[in-house]
């Protein structure tokens, strides 16, 4: 027998042992339109909203899918309404009722600039994926087909971009006030980024326009953070179960999230700092404690693990050598190399961490963690070897993942196993003739400028490297073991 739709009727329905909205939905305001209404969004900012709604009910969300019409045609009919599972171990299950709105621009573009240009919305949001803002190294990618198709009829967008900028031309004519436009990508200067090229587009088809966007308008840079696995039947199943209603398409997440802001806006803002946002000045810093302190001990994590034949990051977790090597790491080597920020707490930051890794119900795959390595090696760990040897610390323990790195890439190469990386073919013709000598083998990969090129002239980190290829020996796992004892 199929079961009722979560709706606004059926709201009333819930067992007590789901969370319930705290505010009544009729008395909400769109006041924020949201590009890309994805898992993370509806796991993360929308959830932020749903908090802030029953103190203020200015900040309801209009959702905009830009292409694809799944997450509206299976929301509209629930009322925009879903449920989040916090995977704690429960799980935790709460209805959110934030979204009031579910649109997508592809087909219903109309209504999308219509609400762009409505009085009540002060604020727009993207999760689009860094693809999404088609951008080239300092602006937009004029040459993108999306971007080029919208500015041979810009009123008529389909790129985020397109969307924003006609939004906001719509807004200029009618009298309104400019929206903030807060990206909640994780791009390195995102909010500056997007500036960027709205401005460049705008340019290139209404000078006057661009003027006054430049004028009037905001692009706040932010950082978030929270692990959001996709939805699969299983979560379906057992929301269903647990509802006795059927959701279409539940999230979930780690209990864990962040949401830091620049206090940036331009026509009002919602009083974020009430649910948990950081309002800081220094996304920069934030995000740099994000990359060294969660992706860097994340590679470490995932290089010694499959070194280890480790599946997981929970289960590195619970291997005594490889957690205890881990925290070491992130206390003693990496939190050093972070300047002060207001409000930051390193190594609270840091019990947080570590109480995500160690979660079992969010099963991480090492093997995943370690896909694209040539990418993340150079940006979660070489920044931080340099800023320590150039205050003259130890690097030794900061070596030791990148050695792992390496010795993964040897293994793979010589088993005929493809790896998942941009520079695969090139890191495999390197791999195919290491020997396990450590000053030969690190030489040979140290020529790899791509991923070496800020090190590659400092002695002292390659015979840290070499060193630290070495204590690693053949990297069985009892070599590991040793290794991790060792540094």
């Amino acid at each position: 027998m199929s079961l009722p739709r979560l709706s606004d009727d059926t709201l009333a329905a819930l067992p007590p042992t789901v969370a319930r909205l705290a505010f009544d939905r009729a008395d909400t305001r769109i006041g924020i339109v949201h590009l890309g209404v994805g898992a993370f969004h509806r796991a993360h900012q929308a959830v932020y909203i749903d908090d802030l709604l029953a103190d203020d009910p200015d900040w309801a969300i209009c959702g905009v899918s830009l292409r694809n019409p799944d997450v509206r045609d299976a929301l509209r009919p629930q009322d925009g309404l879903y449920t989040l599972a916090l995977l704690d171990g429960g799980p935790t299950l709460r209805v959110i009722g934030a979204l009031r709105e579910v649109l997508c621009a592809a087909d219903e573009r109309d209504a999308v600039l219509a609400r762009l240009a409505y009085p009540d919305v002060r604020l727009v949001m993207l999760t689009v994926t860094e693809k999404g803002y088609c951008l080239s190294a300092d602006g937009v990618d004029l040459a993108h087909p999306d971007i080029a198709r919208d500015l041979a009829t810009p009123a008529s967008p389909s790129s985020a971009i397109g969307v924003i900028v006609a939004g906001l031309a719509l807004r200029r004519a009618q009298g309104l006030p400019a929206y903030t436009v807060l990206s909640c990508d994780n791009l390195t200067d995102n909010g500056g980024r997007l500036r960027r090229a709205v401005l460049q587009y705008a340019r290139q088809f209404d000078t006057g326009l661009a003027d006054w966007i430049d004028a009037h308008a905001t692009f706040p840079r932010s950082m978030v953070d929270s692990i959001t696995p996709a939805t699969d039947d299983a979560l379906r199943a057992d929301v269903d179960a647990a509802l006795g209603l059927h959701d279409a398409w539940p999230v979930q997440r780690e209990p864990y999230a962040q949401w830091v802001v620049e206090d940036a806006f331009c026509n009002g803002r919602p009083p974020l700092e009430r649910v948990g946002v950081i309002l800081s000045s220094d996304i920069a810093g934030w995000d740099r404690a994000k990359l060294r302190l969660l992706n860097g001990p994340h590679s470490a994590l995932a290089y010694l693990g499959r070194l280890l034949e480790l599946e997981t990051v929970s289960d590195a977790m619970r291997h005594p050598a490889l957690s205890a090597f881990v925290e070491r790491l992130m206390r003693e080597d990496i939190a050093p190399t972070l300047g002060a920020m207001d409000g930051f707490d390193a190594q609270a930051y840091i019990g947080a961490i570590l109480e995500r890794f160690r979660n079992p119900a969010i099963r991480h795959r090492l093997g995943q963690i370690a896909w694209d390595g040539s990418q993340k090696i150079p940006v979660r760990l070489l920044g931080t070897i340099t800023d320590a040897r150039a205050a003259g610390r130890s690097i030794d323990r900061l070596c030791l993942p990148v050695a792992a790195w390496m010795h993964f890439v040897r293994r793979q190469a010589q088993a005929g196993v493809a790896l998942d990386d941009p520079m695969a073919d090139r890191l495999a013709s390197v791999g195919a003739t290491m020997i396990v000598d450590a000053r030969q083998d690190v030489t040979a990969i140290l020529a790899l400028d791509q991923v070496f090129d800020a090190v590659v002239n400092d002695a002292r980190i390659g015979d840290a490297l070499v060193r630290a290829y070495a204590v690693l020996g053949d990297a069985t796992p009892a070599d590991v073991e040793r290794a991790l004892a060792a540094v």
